[in-house]
């Protein structure tokens, strides 16, 4: 499932293709529903009412571009939607609306000096669909058309996961592993849209359900690299769950930092926090939401994220659903 999901496109804004699958796997003892942004709004029945409302969530969108201008000689212009480093950009085969295409810049042999150890921003770069002129290319493509990362889904070493979209495709595939599981009290599970521009889906789901409680479920950042401080190495693929104490959109709620911990302890889950305050998720939208919401937010670590070759570890995608199921169920009865 987690393969399939990660290989369907669906930028900010574009979520449809995700969102009919994410539907289609919906167990038939859910009741859900689509607002008006897109978000799918789940209500899983427990074996007991629970006395306090949680709230998971996991975005569906992933972050690419649109088409901006088409040129006179056919080659497509693109805009930024979301995050996005140049460095992951030039070079890379693409898929605008239905055709496929491959991001290109100036040739290297045309860069002056200044410009020769220089990464081209994004609005230097077009994407090439072999058109010869405006006209033939706008039989293929419209202005505002989402451009996605073409991606293959690979295992490999030692439980190791490369593709597009894990961020944050993972999320979802966990919240549709706890729909497909019988729960000891009511839940209600998010899918939201536009995270990647602003949490701008999470905002709206979360004024619709007013949660007691709100658990999001992300990928972040990874540096677990070579020649990087421990310190700024933000967290470690392998050594589990990773639970926030701030970042750059949420302070999170104290004691659900430390209950996370103390769950993992108790139900030997590997867990670990971020070592720096970077990023932000869903949970700056949604604690800020009605009159409040209690929030935490568990993630998988995930290397190289927001370019078509996001890493990430099977058993840390594990752990992440561990510890939200275990989480869910403790505040849903707290």
């Amino acid at each position: 499932m987690l393969k399939e999901l990660c290989l369907l496109n669906g930028i900010s804004g574009r979520e449809k293709a995700v969102r009919e699958y994410i539907i289609s796997k919906i167990p038939s003892d859910c009741k859900y529903s689509v607002d008006a942004l897109g978000n799918v709004i789940v209500e899983k029945p427990g074996k007991s009412r629970a006395s306090k409302k949680v709230m998971l969530s996991a975005h569906m969108d992933e972050v690419g571009f649109m088409v901006s201008y088409i040129t006179d000689d056919g080659y497509i212009k693109i805009a930024p939607v979301g995050g996005i480093d140049e460095r992951v950009v030039f070079g890379r085969r693409v898929k605008v609306a239905d055709i496929y295409g491959v991001i290109g810049a100036k040739a290297l042999h045309h860069l002056s000096s200044d410009e020769l150890y220089k990464v081209p921003k994004i609005e230097d770069m077009y994407v090439d669909i072999g058109a010869q002129s405006r006209k033939q290319a706008e039989e293929y493509v419209s202005l505002g058309d989402e451009v996605c990362f073409v991606s293959e889904y690979l295992e490999f070493g030692d439980g190791f996961i490369k593709s597009k979209a894990l961020d944050d495709r993972v999320g979802c595939q966990i919240l549709l592993d706890i729909l497909s599981r019988e729960q000891p009290y009511d839940l209600t599970v998010c899918f939201v849209v536009q995270e990647e521009i602003g949490t701008r889906g999470a905002a709206v789901a979360a004024y619709s359900v007013a949660p007691d409680y709100a658990i999001v479920l992300e990928g972040t950042t990874a540096a677990d690299l070579p020649d990087t401080p421990d310190q700024k190495k933000v967290c470690k693929l392998g050594n589990g769950a990773v639970v926030s104490f701030m970042d750059r959109g949420t302070v999170y709620d104290v004691e659900l930092y430390k209950r996370a911990f103390e769950l993992a302890e108790k139900n030997s889950i590997k867990c670990q926090t971020k070592t720096v305050v970077a990023g932000g998720n869903d949970a700056a939208a949604i604690h800020k939401s009605g009159k409040g919401v209690r929030t935490a937010a568990i993630s998988v670590p995930t290397r190289y994220i927001h370019s078509q070759s996001c890493v990430a570890k099977k058993e840390d995608i594990e752990a992440v659903e561990k510890l939200a199921e275990c989480l869910a169920r403790e505040l849903a009865n707290d």
